[in-house]
């Protein structure tokens, strides 16, 4: 990084946000490492979805890996990702905290078995969007054409690189059951969006262990898209696609 990228840095990263994008740099390179391909999402600013994916298929650092990523564009973005992604890929989008599209993608991603990234500025996403948010918090409308976002994507590239030189980070920690009541045993409820819906309260649905038939008879009639809540292959509830404000 340059001195004037260094200084750049120094001015809008608080010690908050570089514990973000650590985390978040971590995470895919982990990602990267298993296999995942990073989809690159910015409906409102779809330069940045190409930049992204540019910055990491195309290395600029001789001896650095190029790794797998593609900038996702066109009008309908929530089908264009729906039919892109497999588990364990990561989604990373470029956009404001209200844009439908992303929002959308986000909501549903957990039914897709895929990890979450949202850079952005101004008003942040509610808690619990995304797996990781990168956020500067200047409202300005002309940050996104200012760098920032530039400088964000760029240090991921960085810092996720630097992860692969310790190749003991790339393992995932085993996960442990400490609560009484362990909630991968006791089949917590997990997000699944129906594929198609069928007679006899029976729907084919997308979950982040793949498809599978659940029993939707609890909240017939289901639509194509719709997200639900299923425990134990029974569909509980319709989940709605929004976050609270």
């Amino acid at each position: 990084m340059s001195g004037t990228e260094t200084a750049s840095a120094a001015a809008l990263i608080d010690d908050a946000l570089s514990a973000d994008l650590a985390a978040a740099s971590l995470m895919l390179a982990r990602r990267f490492a298993a296999g995942a391909t990073l989809w690159c999402v910015a409906p409102a600013w779809e330069p940045h979805a190409n930049h992204i994916a540019v910055e990491f298929v195309h290395p600029v650092i001789v001896g650095k890996k190029a790794l797998p990523a593609v900038a996702l564009t066109g009008p309908d973005l929530v089908s264009t990702v729906r039919v892109s992604v497999r588990p364990g890929d990561v989604v990373v989008a470029v956009a404001a905290a209200a844009d439908p599209a992303v929002r959308s993608v986000m909501r549903r991603s957990p039914a897709w078995g895929t990890s979450t990234l949202w850079i952005g500025s101004g008003p942040r996403p509610p808690a619990g969007s995304a797996d990781h948010v990168l956020w500067l918090d200047d409202a300005d409308p002309r940050l996104p054409a200012t760098g920032g976002f530039v400088l964000l994507y760029h240090l991921l590239w960085e810092l996720t690189h630097v992860c692969f030189e310790h190749p003991g980070l790339l393992t995932e920690p085993a996960a442990e059951c400490t609560d009484e009541v362990c909630i991968t045993c006791s089949d917590e409820g997990r997000l699944a969006e129906v594929i198609e819906p069928a007679p006899g309260g029976r729907s084919l649905v997308r979950t982040a262990e793949g498809t599978e038939t659940v029993d939707t008879m609890l909240v017939d009639p289901v639509e194509p898209a719709d997200l639900l809540l299923v425990h134990a292959g029974l569909a509980i509830s319709k989940v709605d696609e929004e976050w609270d404000q």
